[in-house]
């Protein structure tokens, strides 16, 4: 029977809520002491295969709680709808909690509220933690290196009275002694350079400090010098490195396994390491004048690829998700489906870890979302760049100069939710694209020697001994030092 449980609040979207039951699976794992109940805030327009996701897990440890707001508590506010969302759902989620807590100390051997671990975009519930006298943990889902920009981008702001908005479209660079680079401040995230959103990502960062501890999906051989610069500044707490955290199931529906099934079976007969897959993550697509740049590039390079081609929604509402075109002909360059049949296939929905296992696979032309960054390294296949939104940017421009695991295609390219182009992102050329897919898929380049070492130093750090291996089983023990037990 559990003694102790720990209450999750991710941020309710898939890139987020995935590598969250992940490092809630490992934690279940590694002590059968502990059980998880997730609170789900039910933020608008919510992706439904968050549902499919979290009723395929059955476990007597691993408990999921809807947290449903009233119509009227939706905040009609100008910030983007699941952050707003979060901050107005602090009344039921503390109505939530105090059930919870009423039910631990009715039950004689019931399991004891250890704390919360909160997503990084989930900080407004530190203060529902502390009014109950439980401590908060972060699950950190983007890079090491990206938190400690974060921190020292707020330090600066709170320091030195800087607006961050400031950096916007800006020549700005700005130097950290992990990074051998300096850092242009362009690439820090929409949400962090704009005027009506720069405020709450530094308030963000500034709560970070005020919790017991930051669970971060990385490991220390990949960002090392960020860890241990992290750990010299005593307002950081103990930061945790426990990845890489990923998911290994593709199958998000069940009627995608045919899908996968014809994918799988045109991947069975090419070379080996001789197709470059292109996926933009779940909210990447590109308008018309885009995608075919992107589809001459392709024909240009000569390279066998596997492409993952999505339709913008056309919904204005931030955070639709793309769809599946019906007929690909639509969008495409006249004639290229028939003059590339054999050398290259245009699909929708991917999935993505299959496909980056499959031995055909030599090259990956991907977003640079962080789960993305993880699943390349862990199955060894090098990326060229390509950022759309969120911190993509800023992993670009580690991915390619700091990390050296991958070639650049753009480093600044910006997308806003729904697949509008940014202002000041102009068309990447098929030139461009061509040049890219060519250094990705480059035999024995440094690059490809680089992520093979990775490939091997992510496998070896989660297994027993393993650095990730170790860090989880330090937070497992400061969990229960931190209530007293």
């Amino acid at each position: 029977m559990a003694e102790i449980s720990l209450i999750f609040i991710p941020f309710p979207v898939i890139s987020h809520l995935t590598p969250t039951i992940e490092i809630a699976k490992i934690l279940l794992s590694r002590d059968h002491r502990l059980s998880i109940t997730f609170l789900v805030i039910d933020i608008p327009q919510r992706d439904a295969s968050l549902a499919s996701l979290t009723t395929s897990i059955i476990s007597d440890r691993l408990h999921f709680l809807d947290v449903v707001l009233p119509p009227n508590q939706h905040s009609q506010s100008s910030k983007p709808s699941g952050i707003a969302a979060i901050e107005s759902a602090k009344p039921a989620v503390k109505k939530t909690i105090s059930d919870l807590v009423v039910r631990s100390q009715s039950a004689a051997s019931g399991p004891r509220i250890a704390g919360f671990v909160l997503d990084m975009f989930c900080t407004a519930m530190i203060d529902i933690a502390t009014e109950f006298n439980l401590p908060s943990y972060i699950y950190y889902t983007c890079g090491s290196s990206f938190l400690s920009i974060v921190l020292h981008v707020q330090k600066l702001c709170d320091d030195d009275a800087l607006d961050i908005a400031d950096f916007k479209n800006s020549s700005v660079e700005f130097s950290l002694p992990e990074f051998s680079n300096l850092i242009p401040a362009r690439l820090l995230p929409s949400m962090a350079l704009d005027k009506d959103f720069s405020a709450s990502f530094v308030g963000k960062a500034r709560a970070f400090r005020k919790t017991k501890g930051i669970l971060v999906n990385s490991l220390v051989e990949l960002e090392p010098h960020a860890i241990e610069s992290m750990k010299l500044d005593r307002s950081v707490p103990p930061i945790y490195s426990v990845g890489p955290v990923l998911n290994m199931n593709s199958n998000t529906a069940f009627i995608r396994q045919e899908q996968e099934k014809e994918i799988m079976e045109w991947l069975d007969q090419q070379p080996p390491a001789s197709v470059v897959f292109l996926c933009f993550g779940s909210r990447g697509a590109f308008k018309p004048d885009q995608v075919k740049e992107i589809a001459r590039g392709l024909e240009s390079s000569g390279c066998r690829f596997l492409w993952a081609l999505r339709q913008p929604s056309s919904s204005n509402v931030r955070f639709s998700p793309p769809t599946d075109y019906e007929d690909f002909s639509e969008v495409l360059p006249e004639g290229f489906l028939q003059r590339t049949y054999g050398v290259g296939k245009v699909i929708g929905w991917a999935p993505q870890t299959a496909v980056l296992d499959h031995p055909s696979v030599g090259g990956f032309v991907s977003h640079c979302g962080w789960n993305s960054i993880l699943e390349s390294l862990w199955f060894g296949v090098p990326i060229a760049t390509w950022p759309l939104y969120a911190e993509q940017q800023m992993n670009a421009f580690e991915v390619v100069k700091e990390m050296k695991i991958g070639v650049e295609i753009s480093l600044d390219y910006r997308l806003e939710m729904g697949g509008k182009q940014a202002e000041g992102s102009g068309i990447i050329s098929g030139e461009q694209i061509e040049r890219g897919i060519r250094d990705v898929m480059q035999e024995d380049s440094e690059v490809r020697k680089k992520v093979k070492l990775m490939m091997e130093k992510s496998r070896e750090a989660v297994v027993e001994g393993g650095s990730s291996y170790n860090y989880i089983q330090n937070f497992i023990s400061d969990l229960r030092t931190n209530i007293g037990l």
